[in-house]
């Protein structure tokens, strides 16, 4: 297996980097657009640089470890950014996370501890997965979107590119979340999250704020 490079050496970062040493993955490091970090070392890491420094590692599998509720498409800005072919990154699923056969996940994406998803489906590109989060049967879970812990999913619920659901949101079952939407922590969703709107609350409903 080829060494693997992480952009972002931030708390997802740190979380991808115990993934990946319990699958058995050697870390050369991190890289950050941050210049404090530059030369600081992340539990046992150095922090090589900016993005920039990417290309002095031909060989490296890129993970994008960065998500953020402030920017919901910052994996998809840096992913153009770098404008690296498919088969530079890698995919992380971490051994405790709980996959259905048939199961399949895309380029960059990071399964967490204790993820459950109960049937074969795929999910797309750069997908951010967090502890504890549960998808069952029939999902469709759109590239560059990012699911924080305890997060679950029913039946047939679609999530749209660059989506963001907080920690502990539960969304019913045949309801879709559009493209770059927020729903907020712990929200119910009951029916269906216009793209770029914020939703938050029980039942969740539309806050005055658009992204």
């Amino acid at each position: 297996m080829r060494p693997l490079l992480f952009v972002g050496a931030g708390g997802l970062a740190r979380e991808t980097l115990a993934a990946a040493r319990l699958s058995g993955r050697e870390v050369i490091g991190f890289v950050d657009d941050n210049p404090a970090l530059h030369g600081q070392t992340v539990d046992g890491l150095p922090v090589l640089g900016s993005p920039n420094v990417i290309g002095d590692h031909p060989d490296a599998e890129i993970v994008l470890c960065i998500a953020t509720s402030r920017n919901l498409a910052c994996r998809k800005f840096m992913s153009e950014r770098l404008g690296l072919p498919r088969e530079r990154y890698a995919t992380i699923i971490h051994p405790a996370a709980s996959l259905a056969p048939g199961v399949t996940a895309g380029v960059g994406t990071i399964v967490l501890a204790f993820v459950a998803v109960t049937a074969p489906q795929h999910i797309g590109d750069h997908v951010v997965i967090m502890p504890h989060v549960t998808f069952t049967h029939d999902d469709s879970v759109g590239s560059y979107s990012t699911f924080a812990a305890r997060v679950a999913l029913a039946g047939g619920v679609t999530v749209g590119e660059c989506a963001y659901l907080g920690s502990g949101a539960l969304v019913r079952e045949g309801v879709s979340i559009g493209e770059g939407a927020l729903v907020g922590m712990g929200a119910v969703v009951l029916k269906d999250v216009p793209p770029k709107e914020v939703w938050a609350g029980v039942p969740a409903r539309k806050l005055t704020r658009s992204l």
